[in-house]
């Protein structure tokens, strides 16, 4: 009892904290664990058996390598080996064994420390994911030993078939699946299991997940479990799959656990983090991971250095991926073909196919030969701008100089492009010439070439292709018929497109949804959308089945030939067979509605596609708002704003203009006021259209006081440069020029074309009342502010003065053109000529 209650506890201490012990054991360690353990008797005293536990103990700590060494990849691979046979045995001795220490219990002093990856996350959010300009990112270059011979040496685990067809796996996934209704029996059936999987198993589960996050919570709460800790090989395959994500976060954080855990980092740990950073596009943390490898003291290999040339191509850092290549030199890594694909690839992105080439002509020259890769990413970009001869001269190029053969993807490569981007007579040639090289084209690349015809129309030529095709014992497949069909419904050749239906069945091959939804769309095109909704109806008879798009299809022809109820009864079928139509589908059919002026029917239509959930979003609610509105049906369309609040759907701008709008048409400007105020408060930007709407309401009410009030308020929100222009202009329209005069102050601050223009438009409307004074005071004011007015306004200014008797200031104004170099308008002596 005795040893019950004070030995057992002191030595779990011992296990747990083994280095906080040296007073009473004398600990000898070793480079990878503890060589031998004494104990002074005056310091401990306990039966035989404490001295047998804590010396195997110990012992199996210096047999297992916890601590790899980081300058050996064989180290590292026995110690995976190991751990898997381990979990083999089934020893609990060995189990135990493998929980190691906790986080906070020990430090794994021989391995590095990965610390720098919060301060990289500070810098991003200060100065954005862009990559700098500067070379700092080269100076990890400087830990690689010069006289060492620098391979990629790619390391990769791979999982077997008979991993992932285990019934233990299969389980685990059947019950990750049910997730959402876990409950602790289920869990404890998860922990049960998971203490039988061998780590590649462990790593089958993680590959099995459709979603990565769903692997990533695996992989966290596997972690957490009690007599279980994670395989080294398990943290480098999920690194692998948070590198295809966005993940950046998730991956960090495993980066910094297999530190904390003493496992060692490989050059593909820290090259999956990279990755994943910049597909989340902080480019700037990607390549910032190189100074916490140099930190951790990783020397740069080959694979790290192709992704970080790999990082600043996508980054657009063109420059700086050379200047990165020559730092590699410098140092002893030798580039290989993938490090110049990856500059290759950035050539040809910022159209620099030029140099692309010329990279290919030098790579011989500095040892590295080009691969096929090399040439088929010049090959693409050339054939998508049509550049032919070049793209000759670069297989023949191929040819010659790296004695590299065009094959079956070569052609595929060159056919597909060139198809795509509408150059079918160019890929013909090539076809052409593959056949007489002895490569078959196969069925794909007939239909993109068939595709690309009747996409320009030209069906004749198209026929010809599927002609060959039958010539030469290639049967057209169900897409190349579906290409003919969609082309010649362009066409307006509808009753040849149905006739192409037929002769399908003919020849063995079964229309799909998407042929018949090609034709259903021919059929709209044409106006005959009832004929299409009468086919589709009989989709079960023809057996096929429609889908969102053959509903979609079939309600914007009906909505476009002013059918708007069948329309809207497609919409609630497609409802009942679980397609939702989206947000733009929706708000189109509602305008049509509002358009004839069913306004109950767009509502109900709304409410209907509401309650089956369907994504209504602001911009429908606005649609019908502006619908009741046209109405001058205000409060139905304050009802429709009371109805977003209730569906969680807040009003935006544009639904508050329009309130706006009708409230002002109706004379109502206090609500229109209050619901300008609301908007504002709200924290809604006003809309040049809203600057519009409230100045147009409130001049044409001769609310001018009023007017600046609101929008000294709307300015403060959201500035509006040419709102005081547009309050002039529209004073100007409704006759109320006094209080334009007033504004015109406002306006003169700026010597600007627009200033002008409303200078011009006050003068104007001065000049058609029949008062020129005015008008000549404003044209004074436009010359001490550095603005010229109108030469043929100017005249006719000076005409009115004249024939009112102040030739004074007819005079005035024309020494004012001639002070600044321009012709006068007529003074004095013209109007006596």
């Amino acid at each position: 009892m005795l040893f019950g209650f004070n030995y057992y506890r002191t030595i779990r201490k011992a296990i747990a904290y083994p280095h906080k012990l040296v007073s009473v054991f004398q600990l000898k360690a070793c480079v990878y664990g503890i060589e031998c353990v004494s104990f002074p008797k005056q310091h401990f005293h306990a039966p035989p058996i404490t001295f047998i536990v804590l010396n195997t103990y110990f012992s199996s700590l210096s047999s297992s390598d916890i601590y790899p060494s980081s300058s050996s990849n064989d180290n590292f691979n026995a110690h995976s080996r190991e751990t898997e046979n381990c979990y083999d045995r089934n020893d609990g001795f060995n189990k135990f064994r493998q929980m190691g220490f906790s986080d906070d219990e020990c430090e794994m002093d021989k391995n590095p420390k990965i610390d720098g990856f919060d301060e990289i996350e500070e810098e991003d959010e200060e100065k954005g994911g862009e990559v700098s300009d500067n070379d700092n990112d080269f100076l990890v270059l400087d830990t690689v030993n010069r006289s060492h011979y620098q391979k990629e040496d790619v390391w990769r685990i791979e999982i077997g078939e008979e991993e992932f067809r285990h019934p233990l796996v299969r389980e685990i996934c059947r019950l990750i699946e049910l997730r959402q209704a876990w409950n602790p029996k289920l869990e404890g059936e998860m922990r049960r299991l998971l203490r039988n999987l061998k780590p590649r198993q462990v790593c089958a589960v993680l590959l099995s997940q459709a979603d990565e996050r769903v692997a990533l919570n695996f992989f966290y709460w596997a972690d957490r479990q009690w007599r279980y800790r994670h395989d080294p090989i398990v943290y480098y395959v999920m690194l692998e799959v948070l590198s295809k994500t966005k993940l950046c976060q998730g991956a960090r954080r495993i980066l910094r656990l297999m530190a904390r855990r003493g496992i060692y980092c490989r050059h593909e740990a820290f090259a999956y983090v990279m990755v994943s950073y910049s597909r989340a596009g902080k480019l700037r943390n990607a390549m910032q991971v190189l100074t916490v490898m140099q930190k951790a003291g990783v020397e740069p290999n080959l694979l790290i250095c192709n992704t970080a040339i790999n990082v600043l191509v996508m980054a657009n850092k063109l420059e700086k991926a050379f200047r990165f290549l020559e730092s590699m030199k410098l140092v002893g890594i030798t580039p290989n073909v993938v490090t110049y694909n990856c500059l290759i690839r950035g050539c040809c992105d910022v159209h620099r196919v030029e140099d692309a080439i010329e990279l290919i002509s030098e790579m011989p020259l500095k040892g590295c030969f080009p691969d096929k890769v090399s040439y088929h990413t010049v090959i693409g970009f050339l054939s998508k701008d049509k550049r032919i001869k070049e793209v000759k001269d670069l297989i023949e190029k191929m040819i010659k100089d790296s004695k590299l053969l065009p094959d079956q993807v070569t052609y595929n490569t060159l056919i597909h492009m060139l198809s795509k981007h509408g150059h079918a007579d160019e890929a013909v040639e090539f076809l052409t010439e593959a056949e007489e090289r002895g490569f078959q084209v196969d069925k794909v690349g007939y239909s993109a070439i068939v595709d690309s015809f009747c996409k320009q129309g030209r069906i004749d030529q198209a026929k010809k292709i599927v002609n060959e095709m039958f010539a030469k014992g290639c049967s057209p497949d169900v897409v190349t018929y579906t290409a003919v069909v969609n082309g010649l419904c362009k066409v307006g050749k509808v009753e040849e497109a149905k006739k192409m239906l037929q002769q399908m069945y003919k020849h063995g091959c079964k229309p799909n949804t998407v042929s018949y939804t090609a034709l259903l769309n021919g059929l709209c095109r044409n106006g005959n959308s009832l004929e299409a909704r009468k086919m589709m109806n009989m989709s079960e008879e023809d057996w096929w089945t429609p889908n969102a798009i053959t509903y979609s299809v079939v309600m914007h022809g009906l909505r476009r030939e002013g059918k708007l109820s069948e329309a809207c009864d497609v919409v609630t079928e497609m409802l009942r067979k679980s397609f939702f139509p989206t947000p733009v589908e929706i708000n189109l059919l509602i305008k049509s509605l509002c358009w004839q002026g069913k306004m109950e029917e767009a509502k109900k239509f709304t409410e209907e596609c509401l309650n089956w959930g369907c994504a209504v979003n602001a911009v429908n609610f606005t649609t019908l708002i502006h619908g009741f509105c046209q109405k001058d049906d205000i409060d139905a369309a304050l009802s429709v704003m009371d109805d977003m609040y209730l569906n969680n759907k807040h009003p935006d701008a544009v639904t508050y203009t329009t309130i706006i709008d009708a409230l002002g048409r109706k004379g109502r400007i206090e609500e229109a006021t209050e619901f300008t105020m609301k908007m504002l408060k709200k924290g809604l930007d006003p809309t040049p259209v809203t600057y519009r709407t409230v100045i147009h309401r409130y001049c044409q009410m001769g609310r001018v006081e009023d007017l600046l009030k609101l929008l000294d308020k709307m300015l403060s929100r959201k500035k509006c440069r040419t709102a005081y222009n547009q309050v002039i202009e529209k004073l100007c329209s409704f006759g109320n020029l006094e209080a334009a005069d007033k504004l015109l102050g406002k306006v003169l601050r700026t010597a600007s074309r627009i200033d002008a223009n409303t200078c011009h438009v006050l003068m104007e409307g001065y000049l058609s009342k029949g008062i020129p004074l005015p008008a000549y005071r404003v044209a004074c004011r436009m010359f001490n502010r550095n603005l010229i007015p109108d030469l043929k306004l100017c005249e006719k200014v000076s005409k009115k003065l004249l024939l009112e008797g102040k030739s004074e200031e007819a005079d005035k104004l024309s020494l004012r053109f001639v002070e600044r170099g321009n012709t006068s308008p007529c003074g004095r002596q013209s109007l006596q000529d």
